[in-house]
């Protein structure tokens, strides 16, 4: 299983109307691709947030191949959208991990 997390810091100016599009569209629309089983948010505690919330969106695949397939087809289409919306009241960083326990 392979996790794709996203962290995302927000302004304050945007972040719960950036919150409800996350939760509404933008994450439903990540796991529609069909690449992945799952997704969840967390918020990052004991940060400095004196520039905004910091989050963890992630999102489960069953195989390195379906992660490929999200990065090849949908990723810079989502990504637009994404900047698109909030232009550079945002900052993204991506990292992806396989799950190790339990298998």
């Amino acid at each position: 299983m392979f996790i794709y997390n996203v962290t995302i810091q927000v302004t304050w100016a945007i972040h719960e109307q950036w919150l409800e599009w996350m939760t509404t569209i933008h994450m439903p629309e990540v796991v529609a691709t069909g690449c992945f089983s799952s997704s969840r948010l967390l918020r990052l505690v004991e940060v400095d947030e004196t520039e905004g919330p910091t989050f963890a969106a992630q999102y489960t695949a069953a195989s390195k191949s379906l992660y490929n397939q999200y990065i090849s087809q949908y990723a810079e289409g989502l990504r637009k959208k994404s900047f698109d919306q909030w232009g550079d009241q945002f900052i993204a960083f991506r990292s992806v991990m396989q799950q190790v326990f339990p298998t």
